[in-house]
């Protein structure tokens, strides 16, 4: 009798549910509102920075900590906009986008028994990142706006309960995806004195920083005090110049922590190819007018695809960040996000994630009331999908 092949780490994973639902909204010919990536290219002079690069001979090996050029350019973002100083060669590591840079974090700091405190909704790759290191997740429910309360909560004892002397790690992401939530100033100092009294390090995940929408205001972890020297940030090319497909990600902190991620790093992906690189670092240097008419492009798509939704008698709840809106399927009638994200793109034409994968117990009746849609889109392409709402009339479980 042969033995399995896969280890027994990988038993547990199942395929990612953003490639699950991409794959079935391009057989159906859905409009495909549930992968966040953009339908239409970031600023054409990046592209040129990489034809550039192309044919000046970039086109070897980068450094494993990333090139000079895009180091210092984050160095440079960090200071320009948060008024935080690192040492670029010291302080800053480049990954094959911010998926890498939070993977490789994990398994750099995270030991066999370790616990790591996970706020659910979460990003797909949190838990299996913890899984792979031999931690366990102790998880803080986001609970979406009800009464006075206007912007998604936790309950700060809750919080403070997911503390104990086995916690080694935060993984924090603010704007959050997929809520839309942006963790508020004293909603930071809530974790950030549990972190210093249990002496617990912070990987925050900052891609969407330059995606909040007034009146929220985006405050980095590492911006707090005490927190600069306990604080990996990732942040990403691809989300904030619309080239996700470039995987250019970094990670920011005190040399300890930078190093051990780029002990990891450099045994995977050893590094990231340059003309991308040098196109990233040019894209931070542009001026506080772009990143303002960047932000004010994605609330145009955010209200756009609101108004599509609610249209189609689906209530969604306010996004702060990200350029994710999630609906309320309970309030539509719906009582099963799977079935409902399969059933609209087979009989509407448009795919949505079902926020359920994103849980720790996806059959929990709270975990399967919440529809993804990403607004990263075209307002052709937003415009397709309310004509097919539209043709098929109000949606009602």
């Amino acid at each position: 009798m042969s033995r399995t092949a896969a280890s027994q780490r990988i038993a547990s994973l199942k395929p990612s549910i953003f490639s699950v639902i991409s794959e079935l909204a391009a057989r159906a010919g859905a409009v495909n509102l549930g992968q966040g990536f953009p339908d239409f290219d970031g600023p054409e002079a990046l592209k040129e920075v990489v034809r550039e690069a192309l044919g000046s001979g970039r086109n070897q090996y980068a450094p494993s900590t990333g090139v000079k050029e895009l180091r210092e350019a984050v160095a440079a973002h960090q200071e320009r906009f948060y008024g935080l100083k690192l040492d670029p060669d010291r302080e800053v590591v480049v990954t094959c986008g911010a998926t890498e840079a939070l993977y490789a974090a994990v398994l750099a700091l995270v030991d066999p028994g370790d616990e790591v405190v996970v706020f659910e909704p979460f990003y797909d790759s949190y838990v299996p990142a913890v899984e792979a290191a031999g931690g366990t997740c102790r998880f803080v429910r986001l609970r979406p706006p009800e009464g006075e309360r206007r912007a998604w909560w936790f309950d700060e004892a809750e919080l403070a309960d997911a503390f104990g002397p086995r916690t080694k790690l935060v993984l924090l992401n603010t704007p959050h995806n997929p809520t839309g939530k942006v963790f508020t100033r004293t909603e930071l100092e809530q974790v950030a004195v549990l972190c210093q009294t249990w002496d617990v390090r912070v990987v925050a995940d900052e891609v969407y920083e330059h995606l909040v929408f007034a009146p929220a205001v985006h405050v980095p972890m590492a911006t707090l005090p005490g927190m600069a020297e306990r604080t990996l940030t990732v942040g990403s090319a691809g989300k904030t110049f619309s080239f996700t497909g470039w995987k250019v990600g970094w990670a920011t902190g005190p040399a300890d922590l930078r190093n051990a991620l780029q002990s990891v790093h450099q045994f995977t992906t050893f590094c990231t190819p340059a003309p991308f690189q040098l196109a990233a670092a040019a894209g931070l240097s542009f001026p506080q007018a772009w990143y303002a008419e960047f932000t004010a492009t994605y609330q145009q798509r955010r209200d756009r695809l609101s108004g599509v939704l609610e249209r189609a008698g689906l209530s969604c709840f306010p996004t702060e960040g990200s350029y994710f809106l999630l609906a309320d399927l309970h309030a539509a009638g719906f009582r099963d996000d799977a079935a409902f994200s399969r059933w609209l793109i087979a009989q509407v034409g448009v795919a949505s994630i079902p926020v359920s994968a994103l849980f720790a117990q996806p059959e929990r009746p709270e975990a399967r009331r919440y529809a993804r849609f990403a607004f990263c889109k075209t307002d052709a392409t937003l415009d397709a999908a309310g004509a097919r709402f539209e043709r098929t009339g109000p949606l009602r479980g």
